[in-house]
């Protein structure tokens, strides 16, 4: 039995177990399943303890912040060509010529996407996912729901799931071992820029669940379940300020 096939199978016994015990009334209406989603959060949540932060920590010690921020844009770049397909079939005509933009720019003059020259000429990111596209055509988000090792998210957003996955370029690479590093390489080093994040919500929240669902569901709302609104583009950190206009 292969890697995957073993994993998959471990995922759906773990579902099945959890389905079993998810006993917890759910006292909000937009999280039905919430004994269920809490059984499957505190999975996750042991993985990334024992794992996941322990590499992101070594990961972020070891490779200079530097190299760290053009990792995160050469991901960027893939994950801005599976946007403009979502921006196009959003009927979103100046979003979908800006991210092409921002694809041919940072591909070319930018080594392939590690550096994030479009950003810089004024060209925002248009972050869309097919989740996304399905509620710009009205599909409701459903049930909140917490995946296995994925996290947080809705039954729209994990029906959309398998759809986003084709659209991965990095999942098109043939070389399996290329591949798998290239995915791990990508999670590390998400999950090592959220190392301080994950701090501030340990610092701040009583309920970790709570705030992380409803941070998950207002983003969600925010770019998905409001369709006639114009997006706004994704703000950077990473960027310098401008300076204030002359007085």
């Amino acid at each position: 039995m292969s890697a995957r096939r073993a994993l998959l199978v471990i995922l759906l016994g773990l579902h099945a177990l959890l389905v079993g015990c998810a006993t917890v009334g759910a006292t909000d209406p937009r999280d039905p399943w919430e004994g269920y989603n809490r059984q499957v959060w505190r999975f996750n949540e042991a993985i990334d303890q024992a794992v996941l932060q322990p590499v992101a920590r070594g990961y972020q010690a070891a490779v200079p912040e530097v190299v760290r921020t053009g990792v995160g844009n050469f991901f960027g770049n893939i994950s801005d060509v599976w946007s403009f397909v979502n921006n196009a079939l959003q009927l979103k005509p100046r979003e979908s010529a800006v991210t092409l933009a921002r694809v041919g720019i940072n591909t070319s003059v930018g080594l392939l996407g590690l550096i994030d020259v479009a950003s810089g000429v004024d060209l925002p990111r248009y972050r869309e996912d097919f989740g996304q596209t399905l509620g710009f055509w009205g599909l409701p988000s459903g049930p909140y729901l917490v995946l296995p090792v994925l996290g947080p998210s809705t039954l729209r957003d994990t029906a959309a799931y398998p759809v986003n996955r084709q659209g991965d370029l990095v999942g098109w690479v043939q070389d399996n071992p290329v591949r798998l590093g290239l995915k791990g390489l990508e999670v590390v080093n998400l999950r090592a820029g959220a190392l301080q994040a994950g701090r501030v919500i340990e610092g701040a929240a009583l309920d970790k669940y709570t705030f992380v669902r409803e941070a998950y569901l207002q983003r969600r709302r925010g770019v998905a379940d409001l369709p006639k609104t114009r997006p706004e583009p994704e703000e950077r950190f990473d960027l310098p300020e401008k300076p204030a206009p002359a007085r």
